[in-house]
């Protein structure tokens, strides 16, 4: 009877370790395991923070900011990252997807300039896949507040440069109010220094101050609507008020009409998504990189009016969005309407050790919830 038992137990030991190193061979992952180290099919962390994701032709590509080791980690120093995935648990590196300039200290995407929340969007009329991202110029700190623009003709790059804007020069959004528009602009204390403004910034007139010259343009996302319409949401106003812009049909291009909401909330990392007619927003609020209570919205139209839901988190940690920030919401292909909340939990002393918090999305009625979870797989949704 204890040969039987010694065969068995020699057997199953057998058995689950080819079991495990088959596993290991193949790199796979069965789970999301958030907070996690993540590694890539080269057994390397993924280094995609801020990002976010494309899906194409059968693939997922997760573009994000490529972080480096020492105290200027989260500078740009290398580019954009690019991986690839068929099931969104194993990723594939694909390489720098936007390489920083080196010969060049002043270019506008230099080695050392700030280049933050990548996204990636493919215009089915031109084929051409175009990424925006956050911008602030080599040594000017966070005053540039630009939008950098890139096209690729392939999902992985390499993407081209093509320039930096401030969004929406010479033109006012649909929905200012008259204050604003014919309004006087006060220059003493518009400046956005972390916490709060001196004054309301309608009573700044923020807006009119960067009328001419082009709002400024922060933390951002991109979504692309079911009728192909493609969107840039991002903070503006020194942070305070969140921007609405529509694109051009070639995506290269601010169309001109663009609406600001949540004045005075000061919301930072948007991500944006729709379910059932439905226009769903996340945001956070602007505590640098220390985590916060996140904010949701709802909207039957991405022109509003937009309605406050709260905290989408729910459970330990909850306040602090368990320790991250948002950065996209992915809509998950072949689903009907099952989504995953992206978000980072930044490492500012060691940027490239930034860990990854993907969460299941849960709806009741009108609002999405999102609770914490060690261990969770694609069929929990």
């Amino acid at each position: 009877m204890n040969i039987q038992k010694s065969i068995l137990t020699s057997g199953f030991l057998l058995f689950l370790i080819i079991v495990l190193m088959s596993c290991k061979q193949e790199g796979k992952y069965q789970a999301f395991t958030p907070g996690e180290l993540w590694l890539d099919n080269n057994n390397v962390h993924i280094n995609a923070h801020g990002g976010g994701i494309l899906y194409d032709n059968g693939t997922y590509y997760w573009f994000g900011e490529h972080k480096t080791e020492g105290e200027n980690g989260n500078l740009a120093n290398v580019g954009v990252h690019c991986y690839s995935s068929k099931d969104l648990y194993n990723w594939t590196d694909e390489g720098i997807a936007l390489s920083v300039i080196e010969a060049d200290s002043t270019h506008d995407i230099a080695k050392g300039c700030i280049l933050e929340r990548p996204k990636v969007i493919h215009n089915k009329k031109t084929k051409k896949y175009i990424m925006y991202f956050h911008l602030e110029p080599k040594g000017q700190g966070y005053e540039g507040a630009r939008s950098g623009i890139a096209i690729s003709d392939k999902a992985t790059g390499p993407y081209s440069y093509i320039r930096s804007v401030r969004p929406n020069a010479g033109h006012w959004p649909f929905n200012a109010p008259e204050i604003l528009t014919k309004g006087p602009v006060r220059v003493e204390g518009a400046i956005f220094t972390g916490g709060s403004l001196s004054a309301p910034a309608d009573s700044l007139n923020i807006l009119g101050r960067d009328m001419q010259g082009g709002q400024m343009a922060r933390d951002m996302t991109l979504f692309v609507d079911d009728d192909g319409t493609a969107y840039h949401i991002y903070s503006s106003e020194e942070n305070s008020t969140l921007h609405i812009a529509q694109l051009t049909e070639d995506y290269l291009d601010y169309a001109d009409k663009y609406a600001r909401f949540f004045p005075d909330r000061f919301m930072e990392a948007p991500a944006i998504f729709k379910k059932d007619e439905k226009y769903y927003l996340m945001a956070s609020g602007c505590t640098g990189w220390a985590p916060n209570e996140a904010r949701s919205a709802v909207a039957k139209s991405i022109w509003g009016p937009w309605t406050e839901l709260g905290n989408p988190c729910i459970g330990i940690d909850a306040d602090l969005t368990f320790h991250s920030q948002s950065t996209y919401i992915l809509p998950i292909q072949g689903k009907n309407s099952q989504f995953i909340y992206m978000g980072d939990r930044w490492t500012p002393n060691d940027a490239i050790d930034g860990r990854y918090i993907w969460l299941p999305i849960k709806f009741e009625g009108d609002k999405f919830t999102i609770e914490w979870k060690d261990s969770w797989i694609l069929n929990d949704l």
